[in-house]
């Protein structure tokens, strides 16, 4: 029977493999994200590639998704598309099982 030590560290690293998981599905969710929004906007090219590592890149301001979505709901009006934090949302969302599919794995 495993000692307690061994389990602890089993449990520590399901729990960090989790965590990368996870990182790597909210990143690829991110740019896909990013993708649809440049699409959305007219860009072409390199411009969509660039824009999608900005939305990547914006989640490391705050906890959780709003930095992200607070991104791209502002380039979306400025660029004159109507949307809302709701569609957005539902887009992450939608998007959340792609990048988890493309990645290899189930959402966490």
């Amino acid at each position: 029977m495993p000692s307690f030590d061994d389990r602890e560290k089993a449990f520590e690293a399901k729990y960090r493999q989790d965590q990368e998981f996870r990182f790597r599905v909210n990143s690829r969710r991110n740019k896909l994200l990013g993708e649809w929004a440049a699409g959305l906007m007219g860009l072409k090219g390199a411009a969509v590639e660039s824009y999608a590592k900005d939305v990547v890149s914006s989640d490391f301001e705050k906890p959780g998704d709003g930095d992200v979505v607070e991104k791209v709901l502002k380039d979306l009006t400025a660029h004159g598309v109507k949307t809302d934090e709701r569609t957005i949302r539902r887009e992450m969302e939608r998007l959340l099982a792609v990048a988890a599919d493309q990645i290899g794995g189930k959402p966490a």
